[in-house]
């Protein structure tokens, strides 16, 4: 049985991935061609020639107006996935016809869903408004992780990882040792892990970002929507500093750490990753340190899941994991993402 949770909408690109080049992206296992039309909006279709496979993003395959040409035949198909002209010949096959996919943009992302259109109702897509935001800044990415999605969905929901596995950047002692706090909110559909440090060493990435020089406050409450939107809400401060009794909290730091987890294929994922903040909103410096450093992150968990899906892919079966506290999160996101098969 596939792995893949079909009915369901994936982040396929940033908005500023796409424009008037043929552009290509494999969700699901599914090959995807997406475009923008003359008056800018997104188009998605199956990135195969009906007559004999060409991918569309292939040169020469090309845009004319609103159709796009296949490089190897010419036959022309319009912005719905019909195709509209055929060579030497002025009648069009009834079975001329590309999959065209239900596609929208999104605080920044242009998501496209994959399973039956007519459960595409994009009312109720998860949302990560800090992207598109007044008063925040982001750096964004996105990096080829060649391994399964569950285990980039595990890797998030425990961050105790952060201690061993990216000291020097974002861990210290106190992520692995303090408890977590897991809650499954069924009717949402939405997984929350929390971790509150009262008093934790000041990690590089957050010390040379906010400049606070002693030991912090730091919160770290995750959001995630089964089966790909990852929000981790982190609250820095100096030690001793907490919201006011309004839910004012005008003398913290306030970084939105978000990931999209879309299923390239069965054993690969695409990663796409961003950092909001709420302070520094115009420091090109602060961007720059935080892109690069994130990056670095992001890589480091691509190293470690790139060796462990091989470590998967080698055992036999029957093989007994183990599981402890610090895996609550994910293993109710196992659950709910079983559910959605």
């Amino acid at each position: 049985m596939s792995e893949f949770v079909r009915n369901q909408w994936y982040v396929a690109a940033y908005g500023r991935e796409i424009g008037r080049d043929l552009f290509s992206r494999t969700v699901c296992g599914e090959s995807i061609l997406f475009w923008r039309t003359e008056a800018g909006d997104v188009a998605a279709m199956s990135d195969r020639c009906v007559h004999r496979r060409f991918p569309l993003s292939q040169a020469p395959s090309h845009l004319v107006g609103d159709t796009v040409v296949c490089g190897y035949h010419g036959f022309t198909y319009d912005r719905g996935g019909t195709c509209v002209a055929v060579p030497g010949q002025t009648r069009i096959p009834r079975t001329a016809r590309l999959t065209s996919y239900p596609v929208t943009e999104l605080d920044g992302f242009v998501w496209v869903f994959i399973g039956d259109p007519a459960n595409a109702d994009a009312a109720h897509l998860p949302r990560a408004p800090w992207l598109d935001l007044p008063g925040w800044t982001t750096v964004s990415g996105m990096e080829p992780l060649a391994a399964r999605h569950g285990l980039l969905v595990d890797n998030l929901l425990d961050l105790s990882h952060e201690t061993y596995l990216h000291g020097g950047y974002i861990g210290t002692p106190e992520v692995a040792e303090t408890p977590i706090v897991t809650r499954v909110d069924e009717d949402a559909g939405i997984v929350h892990v929390s971790r509150h440090m009262a008093d934790a060493a000041c990690p590089p990435f957050y010390a040379k970002s906010t400049g606070i020089t002693g030991r912090i406050t730091r919160w770290q409450d995750i959001e995630f929507t089964p089966p790909c939107l990852y929000l981790l809400h982190s609250r820095i401060a100096p030690v001793g500093v907490l919201p006011g009794a309004d839910g004012t909290d005008p003398d913290a730091f306030h970084v939105e750490v978000v990931y999209a987890l879309t299923p390239e294929t069965e054993h690969s994922t695409h990663d796409f990753w961003a950092v909001a903040r709420d302070f520094a909103l115009d420091d090109q410096g602060v961007s720059d340190f935080l892109a690069e450093n994130n990056r670095t992150v992001v890589l480091q968990d691509v190293a470690a899941l790139n060796v462990l899906e091989q470590v998967i892919a080698a055992e036999s079966d029957g093989y007994q994991e183990l599981s402890i506290n610090i895996d609550t999160g994910g293993l109710a996101a196992r659950r709910m993402i079983a559910k959605l098969r």
